[in-house]
């Protein structure tokens, strides 16, 4: 492909607040700037700024200083929020005027993304009045008063609603730029990135954040290599007995220490990563939707299709025809195809 060829990266401007989350700052830095398509060109420009162009200092005991000003807005197709401690948004509900001007502006052209608190700085500006959204759950109960107009839901990782999506704590902020990337341009680019940066390729969204995760006993690998069994053993019909008794455990302690571990049911982890598999299957080769039903488990056209539009509200061929065509045909609508 030639260079006038190359997609066009997405714009992506990160908002640098006082007291700002240093380890949430970087981050879409390095999973949304480091995506690249198979060629290896970079998907999205990301840049850092301040509304003054000037330094602030992080919660880390430092000061950075970016390199733009709030005119970067201007341009922006996806605004990113940081975590923030001791913001106005967070103890009165307040921002600067200017910054909540900034911020319904640039809501008029861009997806609004925040990462941890930086949930208070959205609903601060009014930008999540009426809609679903989360947080971290150490503080949803002063956001719920803060802002009762927001349709809080303190229990998952992260929420999209099409042109705002919010998430909770450090982790689940990867997890949300990880599905950014994955609904702008597909499973293969999203895994990509996460190999690179050794994570998690997939969380999902309604994953609960409260996950008890037990500290094995001595040669106790607890579920992980049972999934790691059953992942490569996705077109088999495998059944709940099937995994307990590869955990050498009965049903009943192999479904508590699964949900322990993964925040999920044995049937619900399992439908993920087929859907995952379908998704990539779609993407990455012309099999025919009905073969990538039975490769993926799910037997059948019609299940692979409930079970895919269940997961982002579209159906196998019009899944395929998206992500088998240009790579920028999702910007700032929802992956949902409502």
């Amino acid at each position: 492909m030639s260079t006038a060829e190359a997609p066009e990266r997405h714009e992506v401007v990160v908002l640098a607040l006082p007291n700002t989350v240093a380890f949430e700052l970087g981050l879409p830095s390095r999973f949304l700037g480091g995506a690249v398509d198979a060629a290896g060109r970079p998907l999205y420009r990301v840049r850092v700024a301040t509304l003054d162009g000037g330094p602030v200092r992080t919660s880390a005991g430092y000061s950075v200083l970016p390199e733009h000003d709030g005119s970067a807005l201007a341009t922006a197709q996806t605004v990113v929020v940081p975590g923030v401690y001791g913001s106005p948004a967070m103890t009165d509900g307040t921002l600067l005027p200017e910054l909540t001007a900034a911020l319904r502006e640039a809501a008029g052209h861009a997806r609004s993304v925040s990462i941890c608190t930086g949930a208070f700085v959205l609903a601060a500006a009014g930008l999540l009045d009426g809609r679903p959204a989360t947080t971290h759950w150490m503080h949803s109960a002063a956001f719920a008063a803060l802002y009762p107009a927001v349709r809080l839901d303190p229990d998952v990782l992260f929420v999209d609603d099409g042109d705002v999506l919010t998430s909770a704590g450090n982790a689940a902020g990867i997890d949300l730029l990880l599905h950014v990337v994955r609904r702008d341009h597909g499973a293969e680019v999203a895994n990509r990135i996460a190999r690179r940066s050794v994570v998690a390729p997939w969380r999902d969204g309604g994953q609960s954040q409260f996950i008890e995760r037990p500290v094995p006993e001595p040669g106790d690998s607890g579920t992980a290599a049972t999934r790691t069994w059953a992942l490569d053993r996705l077109g088999e019909p495998l059944s709940l007995a099937d995994l307990a008794a590869h955990s050498a455990m009965s049903v009943r302690s192999f479904t508590r220490r699964f949900r322990q571990e993964t925040g999920l049911s044995p049937a619900r982890w399992l439908a993920q990563q087929r859907v995952a598999l379908a998704r990539q299957l779609l993407e990455a080769s012309d099999t025919p939707v009905e073969r990538i039903a039975v490769d993926a488990g799910f037997g059948t056209t019609a299940s692979l299709r409930q079970h895919l539009h269940a997961a982002i509200g579209v159906a196998p061929l019009a899944y395929r025809r998206t992500f088998r065509g240009t790579p920028d045909v999702i910007s700032n609508s929802s992956a949902s195809t409502r």
